[in-house]
């Protein structure tokens, strides 16, 4: 029971009790602490206004900002990128034609008119259909050439030089019409989308392989980590076909097609390429975030960033079509 102290006469009715305070807590709370706020953004802008310098210059710091924002904005949207194209460059453009087409086709008005001048495209001239290269069919011409070609010489005196030549001339003709046949063959115009997208696949590893990369880019690995000594790697046997800047590239040239197919007039409806569209992003983007964090201060990435126009719209976030 807690001590009574007894009062005078006048009051004896009022007792006192004298009670332990309550200590506190021993181990403090660790939990943020919340501020409420004690007036309300009605009432805050209420009192403002009853200050009209005040007032005037809260609003102008804001329109100051919402200005600069915009600013931003129209620099960052163009930079960001769009998710699938990223930023259209002359080489991505060359795919349409498989490295073929010297200038770009420029879009038109609803009359048929050019919108802006056409610009010069990369080309590839040594590719040619059917998996066939220059260089290939200028051998077998050259060879057929010489098997087709008619014996000379002979009995002197049983030969007929004018039959001779004339045999000559027509071989010659012969020849040539073969030769202007092979050639509308082998010509990647003449080609169909599948064509072009080999002669694509063979530019992509023609441009992006390490085995090119590797003596063209001045420095084409990321640097060493501290006291790490760059060991000579053995030099590469044959064309570099599974690297990672090899693949984007490859899978680059996928989406440009499937995606200006699916921008046509009737590419709504076609849900099975829209699907195929969407795995072929999420696929090229799994691949550049891996890359990012591999090979980010290597001269390799930041030539097929330049060169395909990948922004961060392509990989550091959710894709949505």
């Amino acid at each position: 029971m807690p001590p009574r102290i007894p009062a005078p006469q006048g009051l004896r009715n009022i007792t006192l009790c004298l009670r332990p305070a309550p200590t506190p807590n021993a181990t403090p709370s660790f939990l943020p602490l919340t501020q409420t706020a004690n007036l309300s953004m009605k009432e805050k802008k209420r009192r403002m206004k009853q200050d009209p310098y005040g007032w005037a210059q809260s609003q102008q710091r804001k329109n100051a900002n919402l200005k600069r924002q915009e600013e931003l904005n129209k620099v960052r949207e163009p930079a960001w990128g769009h998710p699938v194209h990223g930023v259209t460059t002359p080489f991505v453009e060359s795919f349409d034609s498989g490295g073929q087409a010297p200038l770009s086709t420029p879009p038109v008005d609803g009359d048929g008119n050019p919108l802006e001048e056409p610009h010069e495209l990369p080309t590839s001239p040594h590719i040619l259909n059917n998996l066939l290269s220059k260089d290939e069919l200028e051998a077998a011409l050259e060879r057929s050439k010489k098997l087709t070609e008619p014996l000379k010489g002979g009995d002197l005196t049983t030969v007929d030089p004018v039959a001779e030549a004339q045999e000559q001339e027509n071989h010659a003709k012969e020849h040539a019409k073969a030769e202007i046949a092979l050639r509308r063959i082998t010509d990647l115009n003449n080609g169909c989308a599948k064509d072009r997208k080999h002669a694509n696949i063979r530019r992509c590893i023609e441009t992006f392989g390490r085995h090119v990369t590797d003596k063209t880019l001045a420095r084409p690995a990321p640097p060493p980590g501290r006291g790490i000594v760059p060991q000579p790697k053995p030099e590469r046997a044959g064309p570099d076909t599974g690297s990672s800047e090899v693949q984007i590239a490859i899978l680059t040239a996928k989406i440009r097609a499937l995606a200006l197919a699916l921008e046509s007039p009737k590419g709504h409806k076609d849900k099975n390429n829209k699907r195929s569209l969407r795995l072929l992003c999420h696929k090229r983007q799994r691949l550049l975030r891996y890359m990012e964090k591999k090979e980010r201060a290597s001269g390799r990435w930041q030539y097929l960033i330049e060169t395909l126009g990948l922004t961060g719209a392509t990989y550091k976030e959710q894709i949505t079509l």
